[in-house]
């Protein structure tokens, strides 16, 4: 299966765990008066909005590259996944403060818990199964690349998975947090403990939101490979016949699995120019099998200051 297809299915299994979820836990709410419970139906909603964008970032992504856009579209799944980090923040975190803050002011007429405690546990279960889905393919991203786990899902240009393992982690959490307000409530009679949960899932939210946004930004902007695999690419033009030194290098991370290069080579200047295209060309094939992301590599023969060898 490929990394766009895992991705996919990965966001599906959410959404619809999430669709479901969403439904369970507004009428838990309405039933029981919990303001802790409406804000994680709205949490729900708003991830299920969020894949539906993510899966959107997906399709569109896949799109090849034409005369209009020589590099492809990859970096549409970067825009769109942003646009679902700003839904996760507006749908779900502010609806959360504001229904928290309205309960801790004018309080709320507690129903019975009953049901609110029965769907929490079964959305615990759906979106625990559905984290582990989630975990299992950034794991085994992590140990493709050779990076501890925790490494991968902070630098993985996956954002995709990435929003689907934060916003699972993040529910799971939330349901905790619901239960704890409807707990306290029912313990001490008072509406206190339901508006402080739906506040705290609301700041839940708005750290999640903040995290995917600012990891999407961060690759519309332009991220480049990492160091060691800048570093390995150094060095693999450096052994390439004819090459004396690499002025400048540049990479840039388009999407997961397609990685940019550009460098300023200095060439022997008693190099052919056949024998140049050659070693441009074996540089081209040395990166693309040592590192498979590598997608498009542009090498500029540059003259440079060092002594050059003169050797054949």
């Amino acid at each position: 299966m490929t990394e766009n297809a895992e991705s996919t299915s990965t966001v599906i299994m959410a959404a619809a765990a999430n669709l479901g979820i969403a439904a369970a836990k507004a009428v838990a709410g309405v039933i029981s008066g919990s303001s802790a419970m409406l804000s994680e139906a709205a949490h729900s909603v708003a991830d299920t909005v969020t894949e539906i964008m993510l899966l959107t970032a997906l399709k569109r992504s896949e799109k090849p590259a034409d005369e209009d856009h020589p590099v492809g579209h990859a970096g549409e799944r970067y825009v769109w996944a942003l646009l679902a980090a700003v839904a996760t923040f507006v749908g779900g975190a502010v609806f959360s403060v504001y229904d928290g803050v309205h309960t801790l002011t004018h309080g709320e007429e507690p129903g019975d818990p009953l049901v609110s405690y029965l769907v929490l546990g079964i959305a615990f279960l759906l979106e625990g199964f559905s984290l582990r889905t989630g975990i299992k393919q950034v794991r085994a991203e992590a140990e493709r690349t050779g990076t501890p786990f925790a490494t991968h899902l902070r630098r993985t240009p996956d954002t995709t998975v990435k929003a689907v393992v934060m916003e699972d982690s993040a529910a799971l959490v939330g349901l905790l947090l619901a239960a704890g307000g409807l707990l306290g409530g029912q313990l001490t009679g008072s509406g206190v403990w339901d508006g402080t949960a739906s506040v705290l899932i609301g700041v839940l939210l708005v750290y999640v939101a903040w995290v995917l946004g600012r990891s999407n930004a961060e690759l519309l902007i332009g991220r480049p490979a990492p160091r060691p695999v800048r570093d390995g690419i150094r060095e693999e033009l450096l052994g390439v016949p004819h090459v004396v030194d690499v002025l400048d290098l540049v990479t840039l991370v388009q999407g997961p699995g397609e990685v940019l290069v550009a460098a300023k080579v200095d060439f022997r200047d008693v190099s052919s120019a056949g024998q140049v295209e050659r070693a441009c060309e074996e540089a081209e094939a040395r990166l693309r099998e040592r590192f498979p992301a590598v997608r498009r590599v542009y090498l500029d023969p540059t003259p440079g200051t060092a002594p050059h060898r003169t050797a054949p």
